[in-house]
Formats: C-alpha cells, sequence, structure tokens
C-alpha cells in the first residue's frame, strides 16, 4: 500500500519494537467435518431488498410498492434522515409492534435470508424477529431466535428458513417499545431443496467471498468490492447482473471493484462478508459460510482472527477452498489496535488448532518499495495463465515472504525482489497447497488498488498502471477456484 496514511516512522528502533502476535492457549484439534451441505442457490426475484424505492413517510399501516414487491409496513415508514442507519438513501424504521410484511409470495421458496438491522439515531436497543408463511399468509411460524439490536451500525442477521415452494416473510419488532429499528438489505436465496453438492461449487461461474469484516475498512482504506455508506454489504450495488462487457470498475466503489467486476465478467459471482459477519465452516445456518463459496479473498485485514476463525478458514483450505491473503508492509496498523497485517497472517499460520505454518511460507518484517521484472518462469498456471503473461509486480510499501519447504513442499515463489535468487528468501507473490485447497499470497495491497474509494481516503490505480497486476490477481484467483 502505498503511504497515504498517517503512518508511523518505518526507522529501524521502531521496527525492532514490533512484535508478532501470539496466542499462548493451544486447543485440541478437532475432527476434520464433512463437506457442509449448504444449498448455494441464486438470489429470490427482485432481492435484495435495500429499500431505495418508493415511499412511505408515516406509521400509520399501508402498503407501499419496493424493488421485490408490494409490503405492508405497520407502525414503520421508510426514513431517509441522517438517523436512519442505512447503506444507501434509504431503509425501513419500525417502532413500537410495528412489522414489515411481503404481499407476495416467493414461488420458488426461501433459503437463506439475512437482513440489516440497527438502532435507529440515538434509540436505545430492541428485539426483532422473522417469520415465514408457507401458505399465501394465512398463517405464520417464527425462524430462528429472536435478535437484539444494541448498534447504531448495521449489522447482519442470517436465517436458514429453507422453505421449498411459496413462501412469504415477515419481520416483526417484538419488544414494544418506543425505540426504533431500522432494517435494510434483506437478501433472499431461492430454495431448491434436495441434497446439495458438496463444496467447492463444481462446474459454471464459482462464487468469491471478499472479507469485510476485518478492518479492510479502517484508516485510508477500501479493501473491499463496493462501499455505501462507510458499510460493505454482502451484495455490492449496482447489482452485479448489470455487468456487461464493457462495465468500467467505476460500477463499484471499493478500492479492489476492478478484480471483482473482473471475475463478474468472466462468468463468476462475488460477495462481500460484511463487518459483524461471521467466519465460519461448515456451519449450515450461516448463509455466508465459507462452505458456499470457491475461494476466500482478504485484503490486507487490520483486525486479528479469532481461534474459531483461524480453525474455519484452515478446514475451508483443507477441505478444497481457496484462500488468497494480501498483506502489507510491517507497522500498517490502520486502526492502531496492536495489529497489522502481516502479524495478523502470521498469527493464523503459527498459532492454531489445525497445524502450525500449513502453507510453508511466514511474512518478514519489512518494507519494500520496488518494480520487479524477477518472475518464475515456465508454464506456471499463475504467472503465465488463462488471463496472460505475468512479466513484473510494483510494490509501494509491501512486505516479502520467507518460504519453508520443510513445511509444506508445495510452496514455491512467483516473484522475487529483483537481485534475489529464486529461492527460498525475498519472494513478494507466493503459492502453495494445503490439504484439497490452494493458497496464494501477494505481499502488498497496491497492486489490487484500483484508484476507487470512499469518499476523502486517497487510494491510487495500481491496477491499471501495470498490465501484469490484473493478469497476476486474475490468474491466481482462478487457480485457487481450481480453473486453471
Amino acid at each position: 500500500m502505498r503511504l497515504t496514511f498517517s503512518a508511523r516512522p518505518l526507522v529501524a528502533t521502531l521496527l525492532g519494537a514490533v512484535l508478532f502476535a501470539s496466542c499462548s492457549r493451544s486447543e485440541p484439534t478437532p475432527a476434520t467435518p464433512k463437506a457442509a451441505a449448504v444449498t448455494q442457490n441464486v438470489s429470490a426475484p427482485g432481492f435484495p431488498e435495500g429499500f431505495a424505492t418508493g415511499t412511505k413517510t408515516s406509521y400509520a399501516t399501508g402498503s407501499v410498492t419496493l424493488g421485490s414487491g408490494s409490503w405492508t409496513l405497520n407502525e414503520a415508514l421508510i426514513g431517509n434522515t441522517t438517523a436512519d442507519a442505512k447503506t444507501g438513501a434509504q431503509s425501513a424504521r419500525v417502532r413500537y409492534d410495528g412489522s414489515l410484511s411481503m404481499n407476495f409470495s416467493l414461488t420458488a421458496g426461501a433459503g437463506a435470508v439475512t437482513v440489516a438491522h440497527a438502532r435507529y439515531g440515538s434509540d436505545g436497543s430492541g428485539t426483532w424477529e422473522l417469520w415465514a408463511s408457507a401458505n399465501d399468509g394465512a398463517s405464520y411460524a417464527r425462524v430462528g431466535s429472536a435478535v437484539t439490536t444494541n448498534s447504531s451500525a448495521l449489522s447482519t442477521a442470517s436465517f436458514a428458513v429453507n422453505l421449498a415452494g411459496s413462501v412469504r416473510l415477515q419481520v416483526r419488532k417484538t419488544d414494544g417499545g418506543s425505540n426504533r429499528i431500522n432494517f435494510d438489505n434483506i437478501t433472499v436465496e431461492s430454495y431448491g431443496g434436495g441434497t446439495p453438492p458438496p463444496p467447492p461449487p463444481t462446474g459454471g461461474g464459482k462464487k468469491f467471498l471478499f472479507d469485510g469484516s476485518h478492518g479492510e475498512l479502517a484508516g485510508n482504506a477500501d479493501w473491499v468490492l463496493d462501499v455505501n455508506s462507510g458499510v460493505a454489504s454482502r451484495y455490492p450495488t449496482p447489482a452485479q447482473s448489470g455487468i456487461t462487457s464493457s462495465t468500467p470498475e467505476t460500477f463499484w466503489t471499493g478500492a479492489v471493484s476492478a478484480w471483482g467486476v473482473a471475475l463478474v465478467k468472466l462468468g463468476h459471482t462475488v460477495e462481500q462478508l460484511p463487518s459483524g459477519a461471521a467466519i465460519s465452516y461448515g456451519n449450515a445456518a450461516n448463509p455466508q459460510d465459507l462452505a458456499n463459496y470457491s475461494v476466500f479473498v482478504v485484503d490486507e485485514p487490520n483486525t486479528i482472527f479469532t481461534s474459531a476463525e483461524k480453525t474455519a478458514i484452515l478446514r475451508f483450505v483443507q477441505n478444497g477452498g481457496g484462500l488468497f491473503m494480501i498483506t502489507d508492509h510491517i507497522v500498517s496498523d490502520r486502526n492502531n489496535d496492536g495489529f497489522d497485517s502481516p502479524e495478523i497472517w502470521n498469527d493464523l499460520m503459527a498459532n492454531n488448532s489445525v497445524q502450525t505454518n500449513p502453507f510453508g511460507f511466514a511474512i518478514n518484517s519489512d518494507n519494500i518499495v520496488e518494480n520487479s521484472s524477477n518472475v518464475r518462469p515456465g508454464p506456471n498456471p499463475i504467472t503465465n495463465g488463462s488471463q496472460g503473461a505475468v512479466s513484473q509486480l510494483a510494490f509501494y510499501n509491501g512486505a516479502t515472504m520467507t518460504l519453508s519447504p520443510a513445511a509444506n513442499g508445495t510452496v514455491q515463489g512467483l516473484v522475487w525482489r529483483r537481485t534475489a535468487s529464486q529461492g527460498n528468501s525475498l519472494a513478494m507473490a507466493a503459492s502453495s497447497t494445503f490439504g484439497n485447497g490452494r493458497v496464494v499470497i501477494i505481499g502488498d495491497s497496491s497492486p489490487a488498488d484500483d484508484g476507487t474509494g470512499s469518499p476523502g481516503n486517497t487510494v491510487y490505480d495500481g491496477w491499471g498502471e501495470n498490465v501484469s497486476h490484473p493478469r497476476l490477481h486474475l490468474n491466481a484467483s482462478l487457480w485457487l477456484a481450481k480453473l486453471q
């Protein structure tokens, strides 16, 4: 990453004071889970529902036509004030024992459902539930447990409805109090029933999940596909169905939107893991469980992974998933929580319940500015794949890796510093396999940066300045998805 934020001085004395994160608690290694049986269905027609269309300015019961269809809002309105938590211009606001009810049925059923929710303005916490009807609204049954909303920032609640046939949904505020709750970005996946295939998906387009849950928006950074009012929602907007061969990367506003748009143009699907969402593997109740995706992309995390998250990530890879790791230089702690991305990645690999150094590399405590053409030669699918040959890689403050074939015999460098031998030291990008899955790491976030980000953030177009950067990232993405 180019130093466009208030970085601490990168001097030797300070570098010497930076310690890698460590974890003293060890946990027993759990049995490898079977591939999670989670459906991977398409979004229901008209969803996600972001309340971006339609007008209702009073709490009185009434119907309003939204993007997904007609809804009845009881003790609820569509809010667009600065106090309304929302990802776009509007969201629903509910008070007392109000509700949001679909007046139409989803004929293809409903599988996984997510609802973004937050306290309105300075109001206190509130409680709500999701209900579903399988008989066109004649009767309803509650889905899952009640949810307590206690944050003024949108977070996402997930539900496994899993009803075939005709389905209607209803969001009910249940505490009866005057504290108001905002609801936004309701997603519904159609439900086909039957036994779903094991992950990762086979045939056709692949599903890529870009992490937005570990401080990727901290400081002067936007390492996600799309940001709406400060939130990286599950589905970037506008919908990716609108992308054509001529769509520019400015279709979305995250700093890696060019990467995502390019994947969609290649026939794949991209999603984001929002802040507050869980990283899990094998949890059928989580619609964004890693088992639902072929590749998990994490660009410069700024909060450390929990023990459970580390286990989930490693089991995902071990059972066939692809992990795209991007780090940054040492002393790049954007949220000042004591951990920068090299420390966070090294902690994942060194302190987990699955295997020490599973991928066969560690990130060095260095800070490199260099354009290197020291690229692995030959018919490598990442450096010379279907998206073109990689001839160089430019770092604007990044870190190198030390490779350890003794820990993982499949590890190999892809690009090294200009003066390095093509060995185990000073790799700028590397790959390996672990179990049935694959891993790629690049030591700087600058090459993926496309120059677009949230207002007030200064980012640079590393993606567009060097023809090799898109080739490297896209070849690596397709290799991780086992398409080359």
